[in-house]
């Protein structure tokens, strides 16, 4: 017979503790693993109908818990260590060489430049605003971020 959703909860919260350890090792950041575990304790919710051996119930969402963790590492990788764009980003828009440079991108990625840069949206934002994938704001991102620098390079070559 299966375990209830209450059984399931109550275990799963039993559990969070050595959950958070695992996630904290492996991600190295206190609120990644937080919501890694909180993810992960869902995730297991959502599908601990099939679990065939209650005994299992440790094993198998450290497992859901290492995938999350895995997902959290490989997004953290896609994000750029942009150097991002001076903290006075309009008054450096208002540049010529910087706008120009801005106005030459395609358009999907001058859009991501636009909402991520200069309206402070996050990279999730973006995605959503845009509606494509998070990790699609990220390679557009730094795409755009390559094309810019060297624009700007050639341009300062120029002067």
């Amino acid at each position: 017979m299966p375990m209830t959703d209450h059984q399931y909860l109550d275990r799963a919260e039993a559990l969070r503790g050595r959950l958070y350890r695992t996630a904290y090792l492996m991600l190295g950041r206190e609120t990644e693993a937080i919501d890694a575990v909180d993810e992960a304790i869902y995730k297991g919710y959502r599908k601990h109908h099939g679990l065939r051996e209650e005994a299992y119930l440790e094993t198998w969402l450290t497992r859901i818990l290492i995938r999350v963790c895995h997902d959290v590492l490989r997004r953290r990788k896609r994000e750029l260590t942009v150097e991002t764009l001076p903290e006075t980003a309009q008054e450096r828009f208002d540049a010529l060489p910087l706008k120009e440079a801005i106005r030459a991108l395609p358009e999907p990625l001058r859009e991501i430049i636009i909402l991520r840069f200069f309206t402070g949206l996050t990279q999730e934002e973006t995605a959503r605003a845009l509606q494509i994938p998070r990790g699609t704001v990220s390679t557009r991102q730094k795409r755009a971020l390559t094309l810019l620098r060297l624009e700007l390079s050639d341009e300062e070559g120029a002067l």
